[in-house]
């Protein structure tokens, strides 16, 4: 029997030249028992192999076991395959390759053989043989401190055809070295991909990592497509005279018992002060159940808390519920504005825990759903936090639990679309301008097929052969792992230390580290995760409510904006949401107007049903005219009846999909979840659409219309690209709802805490001003004499308050040149010299103010301004250096001619990408407008100057 055990997927980036998953495809083909994916300093890729095999055994009954591995390559040139053989040895491995990575920068791995000697243990290790390169006394060397600190017992010399005609006697020649050694053999075919068609793609991938193009590549190119998967008669043949090599691979396959479901669920105790992790929850339940409703908690309230923490308990949840409790208790403590959102987030423990302001009261989602028995996997809650001040969690994350305990995951960037024809391109040899020309045809997430006609339009020709086979590659490496980043805010931590569960190594960014799989291996493991995201709407709402109760002396939370406010509703359903959350894009703006939301409700489906989701599935529509009575409610079956009936018989949530494939179609549980991991996945490798043919036969035999059933399965393929599930959108809704009663009540304040939180929204800061000014709000220019670094409400002689424009609005000045401005101001400023001397600022800075008009109330132009601002900062010429006759050189006064209205607006637009005078199409409006037509409001055919 014979055994793989070091492949190279392409999660060794750029080497590899197939997936994890098609390696061990590949391997279950052949009919092996086993297969070790061998990736170079790095096990990011084996979760994929683990997850296809579980995915092949349920399938046809049977699959290659996946033995955890990696290919340890030292500084200088010195490699071995390391397997490690239990769970003990795993961690060893991940603590190997950890300490590679944590003294390199990121993408690199720093190991010497002493490393190997501490970490090894535990391990079968399987020598590469010495190669031409890399002197031979020191392979020796290295070869016999090993045997000298493990001994014979799980080392092995490794064999591996290099298909160039002398692989017989070089086998020969390992085998006398082995023997000198004291050492057996073991035979691999070293794949790096798992059919020989995949040649010219790793060809490809070779060049991008060179940086040079495929037809320069010389000898660093393969010679032949031989170093693919291999079948035991192949390697028989290969190793004609090593039989033993070839069968000596499924003894030591058989020695690595490891399996990576032995790392599931090793969660943070979270045992405090003595108290169980179940006595501690319930506690702090109660506790807060009683602050979110001091006039009593009701009865069906207090049930459904109960029903929630039986089941948490008995899943043994505890400690997760816990930990999220923890980091959302840190952001508050120290006034960071929080909000869950996630398939456990609105629930009754949560709402009491603080972590979601959502009351349950409104009965959007149930628990159970989500934290199920039959998934055992662990809840899903997202935390978002305000977008400036997240690092402060992390960073208490990381304090609080060791950086041997806690890191972030990795996300995979993967190839898709204008990536893809780049870095092909440029390796194929292209031009510029065809690679151009081909990148100009691809759309988001797309692929590269451009008709033979569309070539001819853009002026390629479709014939010529090497683009051709371009573009033939460009769709081969349509989802290919590029490199590792890290994800927005996915925590892991562990009871024990993180980096014996999985290798942790540097992030970008300093102060971060990461481990290398991504959420959705993480969700195959079990592992927990906890989601620490940004969300800039946060933090405006929080300044927003810092705002309120320093000039109203009214303090405000989420939890106590008072609700289902009328006129806020009436706002909305006016269309007037620019900056709203969520609800100011175009389309949303023109949906609610149709929509006319009048409860929080409303805004949940609001929320979820201007996505892909809905949208693809033609399910607006219908929504629409059922919610207008323009169609009557029906429901395709009383089963499906409980489902939607909150959305009037239309799926507009992703758990309603789920529900559906479920009643609808008759997916059992565990099918509904595959399904759901598909969504999750389609972006990276589109595959959802391998249950369209089981869910249609499924609605059919269920009596469901094929009309309806396609559109419900369209909707799935909708969520593949953007899901939204039902406790994500009631989330948000609240969030949607805040800030519309922040931009009703209070227009100036919500105004003025988007502009301090840039960048985030849709809107740029000329726009969010229009629009304060078009609801009242008086806008005061930047002044160099009252503006600070941030925006800020100032109080009027009448007692209403102003927006005043802060320096933060001056694009190019430094946060650093605007509070020393404000700091030093003193009684005020009287001249651009004061500035310059008591600010400290240089030149730069005064020329940005100038142009800014911020000297405006020292009664200077811009032009005045500028011309004070620049006589400061000119060096006098040599000749006139000193004074003449001890008298200095006075200039004459300079009269500027005054600048247009039209210059005025163009300079603002420049300086601060605003303007508080008219609109620069007012300007042009007379010019616009035919003469012979009357313009609304004007009361004649032209408006006025």
């Amino acid at each position: 029997m014979f055994v793989e055990l070091s492949a190279t997927s392409n999660f060794t980036f750029l080497t590899g030249a197939s997936h994890p998953e098609e390696m061990m495809s590949q391997a279950a083909e052949f009919g092996q028992s086993a297969l070790a994916i061998a990736d170079a300093n790095s096990v990011a890729g084996i979760v994929r192999a683990h997850v296809e095999s579980r995915e092949i055994r349920r399938r046809a009954g049977a699959a290659p076991r996946l033995i955890p591995a990696a290919t340890i390559r030292l500084r200088d040139g010195f490699a071995v395959t390391a397997l490690p053989r239990d769970r003990a040895a795993w961690g060893r491995l991940c603590r190997l390759i950890s300490t590679g990575r944590l003294r390199a920068p990121k993408g690199e791995c720093h190991l010497d053989i002493g490393d190997l000697l501490d970490w090894g243990e535990g391990m079968e290790m399987l020598l590469h043989p010495p190669e031409a390169r890399a002197p031979g006394s020191l392979w020796q060397a290295h070869a016999t401190r090993l045997i000298e600190r493990f001994g014979h017992h799980g080392l092995w010399l490794m064999m591996a055809p290099r298909y160039d005609g002398a692989d017989g006697a070089r086998f020969s020649a390992l085998a006398r070295l082995a023997r000198d050694l004291g050492l057996k053999t073991v035979a691999s075919g070293r794949p790096i991909m798992h059919r020989g068609a995949r040649r010219r793609l790793a060809d490809v991938l070779t060049a991008i990592r060179l940086g040079r193009r495929v037809d320069q590549l010389g000898r660093a190119a393969l010679a032949n497509a031989e170093q693919r998967m291999r079948s035991e008669p192949e390697m028989l043949r290969i190793f004609a005279g090593h039989e033993a090599a070839v069968h000596r691979s499924a003894e030591i396959a058989a020695r690595c018992s490891f399996c990576l479901d032995e790392l599931r669920h090793e969660y943070p105790s979270e045992i405090s002060a003595g108290e169980s992790p179940p006595d501690r929850l319930a506690r702090l339940t109660r506790e807060g159940l009683n602050w979110r409703y001091p006039g009593g908690v009701p009865d069906r309230v207090r049930a459904m808390a109960d029903r929630e923490l039986a089941l948490i308990r008995k899943l043994g949840y505890e400690p997760y519920f816990l930990t999220v409790r923890d980091i959302v208790a840190f952001a508050r403590d120290r006034g960071i504005l929080c909000q869950g959102r996630g398939s456990a987030a609105n629930s009754v423990v949560c709402y009491a825990l603080g972590i979601t302001s959502v009351s349950p009261e409104i009965g959007t989602m149930v628990f159970e759903r989500f934290v199920s028995e039959a998934r055992d996997e662990p809840p899903d809650i997202d935390v978002d936090f305000e977008h400036e001040r997240r690092e402060e969690v992390i960073q208490h994350i990381y304090e609080k639990y060791g950086r041997h305990r806690a890191g972030l995951c990795a996300t995979v960037i993967h190839y898709r679309g204008k990536r893809a024809v780049r870095e092909v391109g440029r390796a194929m040899g292209l031009s510029p301008d065809t690679i151009a020309a081909l990148s100009s045809q691809i759309w988001g997430w797309g692929g590269a097929e451009v008709s033979a006609d569309r070539m001819r339009e853009i002026g390629l020709d479709p014939s010529d052969r090497r683009l051709t086979l371009t573009l033939s590659l460009i769709e081969q490496i349509q989802g290919f792992p590029r490199h590792l980043s890290q994800h927005v805010g996915g925590f892991v931590i562990t009871e024990n230390r993180l980096d014996e569960l999985a290798p942790v190594e540097n992030a970008t960014m300093e102060g971060r580290t990461v481990i290398p799989w991504d959420k959705d291996d993480i969700d195959a493991l079990g592992i927990l995760k906890v989601d620490v995201l940004a969300l800039g709407m946060l933090t405006c709402i929080r300044k927003a409510f810092d705002l309120i109760e320093r000039h109203h002396r009214r303090r405000l939370s989420l939890a106590t904006i008072p609700p289902e406010d009328p006129a806020v509703y009436d706002m909305l359903s006016r269309a007037d949401s620019i900056g709203v959350f969520q609800v100011e894009s175009r389309a949303q703006m023109n949906f609610l107007p149709r929509m006319k939301p009048r409860t929080f409700y409303d805004l949940v489906i609001q929320v979820a049903i201007i996505r892909p989701g809905p949208i693809q599935g033609d399910m607006v529509h219908p929504f629409i005219r059922r919610r207008n009575g323009h169609e009557a409610v029906s429901f395709p079956s009383d089963a499906l009846g409980a489902v939607l009936g909150k959305t009037l018989g239309v799926p507009l949530f992703q758990e309603q999909a789920m529900q559906i494939a479920i009643i609808g179609a008759g997916f059992t549980p565990e099918e509904a979840d595959r399904l759901r991991r598909a969504l999750a996945t389609f972006k990276k490798r589109g595959n959802v659409t391998e249950f369209r043919d089981r869910f249609l036969a499924g609605m059919k035999a269920n009596g469901y219309d094929e009309d309806f059933a396609q559109r419900c399965f369209s909707q799935i393929e909708g969520f593949g690209s953007y899901g939204f599930p039902e406790s994500h959108a009631a989330s948000f809704a609240l969030l949607v709802y805040a800030s519309a009663w922040l931009k009703r009540h209070h227009p100036g304040i919500f105004a003025c805490a988007l502009l301090n939180s840039q960048p985030m929204g849709f809107y740029a800061p000329a726009q969010i001003v229009r629009d304060a000014r078009a609801h009242g709000v008086t806008v005061l220019p930047i002044c160099v004499n009252a503006s600070l670094w941030d925006n800020r409400m100032e109080e009027m002689p009448d007692g209403s308050l102003a927006l005043r424009l802060g320096f933060r609005q001056i694009r190019g000045l430094s946060q650093e040149d605007g509070e020393w401005i404000a700091a030093a101001r003193g009684n005020g400023y009287r001249a651009v010299e004061d500035v310059w001397r008591r600010a400290g600022i240089d030149m730069r800075a005064l020329t940005l103010l100038a142009e800014a008009d911020a000297f405006a109330s020292l009664g200077l132009s811009r032009r005045e301004a500028l011309w004070a601002a620049r006589a400061l900062g000119r060096d006098p010429l040599p000749l006139f250096a000193g004074d003449i006759d001890g008298e200095a050189i006075a200039e004459p006064a300079i009269t500027f001619a005054r600048m247009s209205e039209g210059e005025e607006i163009v300079e603002d637009y420049a300086a601060m990408r605003l303007t508080l005078r008219r609109h620069p199409v007012a300007l042009l409006r007379d010019r616009l407008t035919p003469p012979d037509r009357d313009v609304p409001g004007t009361g004649g055919t032209h408006p006025p100057a």
